[in-house]
C-alpha cells in the first residue's frame, strides 16, 4: 500500500464516521460502540478491497458481505450511501418509521445489504453458506463476514466454523470485532475469549491478530488471507469500542446509547479535526 491509497483510506474511514454519527444525532441514540469500532475495516473493504458495482448492487459476481452482528448497521449504511448506493440524504432516516435503513441490517429493505442479520451468531452460518454456494457455482468472489467478540460465545459460531474448514472455504474470510465489551460488561467478565486466534485455528482456520484501526495492517492482512488455499480466515481486529466518538469512546457503556445536541456537536468537532489533520498528511 502507497502513502496515498493508506491517506485515502483514512480519510474514507473518518468520512464514514462524520455521516454515522450525523444520523444516530439526528435521531437522538443508536448502536455507536460496535459500529465506529469496525469503520476502518468497513472503509478497507469498501475502499477498494471488495469487488462491488452501486450501480448493480445484485451482480452475481461480487463479493459479498455479512455483518452479523448486524446492530452495526449505521457504519454500513453511511459506507453505502458515500458508494452512491443510495442518497446520502436517506441516512438521516435511520430507524424511523418507513425508513429503508432499520437499527439492524436488513437486505430486504437496504440497497446494498446482502443479508439481513442482528440475531447473534446465525450471521456466521448465512456467510458459510453463501461462500460454500459460490463455490459450487465455480465463482471466485469473496464472502466477508463481520463478528463481534461477545457474539463468538454462540456455539452456532463454532458449528459454522468446523464447517467451513471441512469444506475448505478459502473465499471465506472473517472478521472479530475484538473491542472486549459486549452489551453489559467486558469480555474478560462475562466469558473471556481473548484468545481468538487461536480458537479459529484450533478449528482449522488460518487466523491472525491485527490493529483493527490500522488500515494498512487491515488491507495486508486480507491480502494474506487470499493467498491460503484450502482454508477460511479469520482476522481477529483488536479494536478500541465506540473508537472515533469523543463522548462514548472506550467508556463502560457505550453499546447503545442517548445522544444529545451537546454531544453530537463534541463528536463533530473533534472527527472534523481529525479530517483536516489526515487531509493535510
Amino acid at each position: 500500500m502507497d502513502k496515498q491509497q493508506k491517506k485515502e483510506l483514512k480519510v474514507f474511514a473518518t468520512n464514514i464516521r462524520i455521516e454515522t454519527i450525523k444520523a444516530l444525532g439526528h435521531l437522538g441514540f443508536g448502536h455507536v460502540g460496535g459500529a465506529f469500532s469496525i469503520a476502518d475495516t468497513i472503509a478497507v473493504l469498501y475502499g477498494g478491497m471488495m469487488k462491488i458495482d452501486p450501480k448493480n448492487p445484485k451482480w452475481a459476481d461480487r463479493d459479498y458481505l455479512v455483518c452479523s452482528k448486524g446492530h452495526a448497521g449505521p457504519i454500513i449504511y453511511s459506507t453505502l450511501a458515500m458508494k452512491g448506493y443510495f442518497p446520502k440524504e436517506e441516512l438521516l432516516t435511520i430507524n424511523k418509521p418507513h425508513t429503508h435503513l432499520p437499527s439492524h441490517c436488513d437486505r430486504n429493505l437496504t440497497t446494498g445489504i446482502d443479508m439481513t442479520t442482528g440475531s447473534l451468531g446465525q450471521g456466521s452460518s448465512l456467510a458459510v453458506g453463501i461462500a460454500a454456494g459460490n463455490k459450487l457455482d465455480g465463482r471466485d468472489n469473496y464472502t466477508y463476514l463481520i463478528m463481534g467478540d461477545g457474539e463468538i460465545q454462540e456455539g452456532q459460531v463454532w458449528e459454522a466454523a468446523g464447517y467451513a474448514a471441512q469444506q475448505k472455504l478459502d473465499h471465506l474470510i472473517a472478521f472479530v470485532d475484538w473491542n472486549k465489551r459486549q452489551l453489559d460488561g467486558t469480555l474478560e467478565e462475562i466469558n473471556d475469549y481473548s484468545n481468538i486466534s487461536e480458537r479459529f485455528e484450533a478449528f482449522g482456520w488460518h487466523s491472525v491478530t491485527v490493529n483493527g484501526h490500522d488500515v494498512e495492517a487491515v488491507w495486508n492482512a486480507i491480502e494474506e488471507a487470499k493467498k491460503v488455499k484450502d482454508k477460511p480466515s479469520c482476522i481477529v481486529l483488536d479494536t478500541v469500542k465506540a473508537k472515533g466518538c469523543s463522548f462514548a469512546e472506550d467508556t463502560a457503556n457505550c453499546h447503545h446509547i442517548t445522544i444529545n445536541e451537546e454531544q453530537l456537536k463534541e463528536a463533530l468537532t473533534a472527527l472534523e479535526e481529525q479530517l483536516a489533520k489526515e487531509m493535510a498528511e
